[in-house]
C-alpha cells in the first residue's frame, strides 16, 4: 500500500529508500466502508487523506439541509476539509465514502514534521496544493460562466471514469442541477 504513495510522490520528487522510509513512517492506514464518514461537520479534522482505493465525496450542507458536493476524491487523490485541518477549527464539510475506501492518513503534526525534515516533501505538498488551487479556480469559473450542459460535458472530458462510478443523484449535486436535468443531459 505504501508503494502507491511512493509512486505518487515520485511523480513530482524522487526519493531514496531512506527518505521514503522517513515519509511512510508518518502515515497510518485506515479502511472505511461505503457510506461511512471520515469527517462529519463539527468534527475536529485530524487527517489529510491519500486515497489508495475507493471513492470519497466532500460535502457542504447548507442551512436548508441541501447537500452540495464540493469534490470527489478517487485513487491517487488527497482530500480533507483543508480549512479545518490547517486551522484546527471544527469541520464545515463532511467527507463520506461513496465506495469502500482505503486511505493513508497524515496528522497535521506529521505533515509539519515531513515538511521540516525533508525539503522534497515540502516541495511535493506545495505542488499538490498549487494544482488543487488551480482545479478549484477552474471549477469556480465553470460555475460562473457555463450552463448545466457545458458543466456536464466538462466533467465527461475531465473525469470520464467518475461518470461510471458515481450515482446520478450525486453527479447532479456536484453539477448543481436536479436529477431530472442530469437525466436529460446524459446519454
Amino acid at each position: 500500500m505504501h508503494d502507491k504513495l511512493r509512486e505518487h510522490i515520485e511523480k513530482i520528487v524522487p526519493l531514496t529508500d531512506k527518505e521514503f522510509a522517513f515519509v511512510s513512517d508518518h502515515f497510518s492506514y485506515k479502511k472505511y466502508r461505503k457510506h461511512q464518514f471520515l469527517i462529519q461537520e463539527g468534527d475536529t479534522v485530524k487527517y489529510h487523506y491519500f486515497v489508495l482505493s475507493g471513492l470519497l465525496k466532500l460535502v457542504y450542507t447548507d442551512d436548508t439541509a441541501k447537500q452540495h458536493i464540493v469534490s470527489f476524491a478517487m485513487e491517487d487523490w488527497w482530500e480533507s476539509d483543508f480549512y479545518a485541518y490547517y486551522t484546527q477549527t471544527p469541520a464545515t464539510l463532511s467527507l463520506e465514502c461513496v465506495e469502500d475506501t482505503e486511505v493513508l492518513c497524515l496528522l497535521l503534526e506529521d505533515y509539519k514534521k515531513l515538511c521540516d525534515g525533508l525539503q522534497k516533501m515540502e516541495r511535493f505538498f506545495l505542488e499538490k496544493a498549487n494544482f488543487g488551487f488551480l482545479g478549484a479556480q477552474r471549477r469556480i469559473i465553470s460555475w460562473l460562466t457555463s450552463n448545466a450542459k457545458e458543466r456536464y460535458e466538462q466533467l465527461l472530458k475531465q473525469s470520464p471514469s467518475l461518470i461510471q462510478r458515481v450515482p446520478k443523484s450525486l453527479l447532479a449535486a456536484y453539477l448543481g442541477v436536479s436529477r431530472e436535468t442530469l437525466s436529460r443531459l446524459s446519454p
